[in-house]
């Protein structure tokens, strides 16, 4: 048994092929049903990535900040909207810069490097559950994370959570790899210096959690067995050497272009983010606990299953050595714990939060599935057709709803979205069953998990029926016809995460900083801090088009002349000069509804 784990972990298109696939007698997959299981997982995966206009704040304000950075030159200092933005540190929007750099500025570009994290946390857990639990439980880990709808929604959405997810899943890999009793020096040296090279890399993504919540595992971990051995097989010396030199050069560069950084990065963005309510994104204990439960909703009926992996120390079997066993199970459910636990106890919450207990979760839940019988693996599919079937009798229930000041029409053509996602739901679960009858688990399993991939896609995708509008997309073409390079575009009362990034054209904040008051207070000269100043600006100043909220745009053009350029529910643009083809533009504004069609 201990050689054939060294063969497989040595020959890694086996694992993805014969020996993954023997599951209950089940003979080997063909290598071409394989390749056409991931290349449908690959499209279904990548392919999407440009479908949906971006969404704000998120997405619209990390697609503008690496569009800023590509184009100024600088990569040091951080900017948005022109002022400096020191609340995350610079890799995801490196690697957006870059993304923009070879393929061109757009949606799906912005979303490249979370699609890729994605996919490299993927990848890694597979290769660490093969490694310890067999290449059966690497190839159903694979499928568990892959589907599970907290990381692969992360992975299409434009935010630092996921990159720090894919980096994070790296650091779990990499430690679970040079832990194996079956490792040489070199490949131990190799691992650990793969998972601080990681955590430097988490580091320079978002802050000191990049490090800390390794640690915490690491901490409980040696608590709960004692085994301080382990601290001796991390290779701390030259590791942290590693991880200084991927993580430090930067921090040291912005200090000293910035002295106003290290204070509000380190107190305010990490201190009082986490001790406090001053972010106002508060939450109670159990916050997450629902959304843990919605992100892992196709593989819930595994729990059991994956607290008996624990329990029973699966893969310790395969240890040697003068040392205590290495308990990698536990390992894995410390890490999903101590991640959980330390988000919920913070006065800071968001759902993105908890993404990296993920693939923790996908490694214990294949382990739980590799060891499943016909008839557990039965019961979990016929529990989410009754889920899928409750889901689809309760989806017209979004399209009542009206809230967020989004119109309700919006929500009633997105109704149609989720229903079609439940169904799929279904559809998949049904799906399952009859490829268990005829073709066995593994090709089961392989369809749910691809049906639940394509389901929750769907849902994703479908809300391009609200986002495209609260993206801005459909005014970007009439504001570019007038606005001009350098010309200011004010956001007066409202920071616009998304339409900048369209037009290119970076905001001037107008009467209220929102979250770029730290960088207007390092430079007031770039912002306007009061209504008066703007409009003795609009009135006195260059040519300039304005963003407002409809209620702003009804007391200010009451005050000053303002020429409609366009608008929606959300915003009106305006400029303060006439422009060709204002007429037509006054006519199309006049003959609109104050809300979209239910046609949309």
């Amino acid at each position: 048994m201990h050689h054939r784990s060294d063969r497989l972990a040595a020959e890694p298109g086996l694992i993805a092929t014969r020996a993954a696939a023997r599951v209950a007698g089940m003979p080997a997959l063909a290598p071409l049903m394989v390749g056409l299981v991931v290349l449908a997982f690959a499209l279904l995966w990548f392919g999407t990535l440009g479908v949906r206009h971006l969404l704000g704040p998120d997405e619209g304000r990390y697609a503008e900040i690496a569009r800023e950075m590509l184009s100024s030159g600088d990569w040091v200092t951080i900017r948005y909207d022109g002022l400096k933005y020191f609340e995350k540190p610079p890799f995801h929007m490196w690697m957006t810069a870059v993304s923009y750099a070879l393929f061109g500025i757009g949606d799906w570009q912005a979303r490249l490097c979370v699609a890729l994290a994605g996919a490299a946390g993927l990848g890694v857990s597979m290769l660490a559950a093969a490694r310890w639990f067999g290449a059966r439980a690497g190839l159903m880990a694979g499928l568990v994370l892959a589907s599970a709808p907290m990381w692969n929604i992360a992975a299409h959405f434009n935010t630092l959570d996921m990159t720090l997810s894919g980096a994070m899943a790296c650091v779990l890999a990499s430690l679970l790899l040079a832990q194996h009793p079956a490792a040489t020096p070199a490949a131990r040296r190799g691992w650990m210096l793969a998972c601080w090279a990681a955590m430097g890399v988490a580091v320079l993504t978002k802050g000191l959690v990049g490090v800390a919540l390794p640690g915490l595992v690491l901490v409980l971990y040696t608590a709960a067995t004692r085994d301080l051995a382990l601290w001796r097989r991390l290779h701390a010396p030259a590791g942290i050497a590693l991880m200084l030199l991927v993580a430090v050069p930067w921090y040291w560069l912005v200090a000293r272009r910035n002295p106003e950084f290290l204070r509000f990065f380190f107190i305010h963005e990490h201190w009082q983010r986490y001790t406090s309510t001053v972010h106002a994104r508060t939450g109670a204990p159990w916050y997450f606990v629902p959304l843990l439960a919605g992100g892992f909703l196709p593989w819930l009926g595994l729990l059991p299953g994956m607290v008996r992996a624990v329990t029973q120390r699966a893969g310790v079997a395969h240890t040697a050595g003068n040392h205590l066993p290495f308990q990698p199970a536990l390992l894995a459910a410390l890490w999903a714990l101590a991640i959980f636990g330390f988000f919920s106890l913070s006065g800071s919450k968001l759902p993105g939060y908890i993404v990296p207990v993920f693939p923790a979760l996908g490694i214990l839940g294949g382990v739980a599935l590799a060891h499943a019988d016909e008839r557990a693996w039965t019961r979990q599919v016929r529990a989410m057709l009754v889920l899928g079937a409750i889901g689809l009798l309760a989806s017209p229930v979004v399209a009542t709803v009206d809230a967020n000041n989004t119109p309700n029409a919006l929500y009633r053509h997105y109704a149609i979205w989720a229903a079609l996602a439940f169904a799929l739901v279904m559809a998949s679960a049904a799906a399952a069953l009859w490829l268990l009858r005829r073709h066995g688990r593994v090709a089961s399993v392989a369809g749910y998990a691809f049906g639940m991939l394509l389901a929750f896609s769907i849902a994703l995708l479908g809300h391009e029926a609200i986002g495209r509008s609260a993206s801005g997309i459909d005014l970007a073409a009439p504001i570019e016809r007038v606005l001009r390079p350098g010309m200011p575009l004010y956001g007066v009362g409202m920071l616009d995460h998304t339409l900048p990034f369209y037009l290119r054209h970076p905001l001037t904040m107008v009467a209220q900083a929102d979250e770029l008051a730290f960088g207007a207070a390092q430079e007031p000269q770039k912002w306007l801090p009061t209504v008066e100043a703007f409009v003795d600006a609009w009135q006195h100043g260059p040519r300039a088009v304005a963003l407002l909220s409809p209620q702003a745009y009804a007391e200010l053009s009451a005050r000053v002349p303002m020429h409609v350029i366009a608008r929606d529910w959300r915003r009106v643009a305006v400029s303060n000069f006439a422009f060709a083809g204002e007429l037509a533009t006054r006519r199309l504004v006049s003959d609109s509804p104050a809300t979209p069609p239910s046609t949309l």
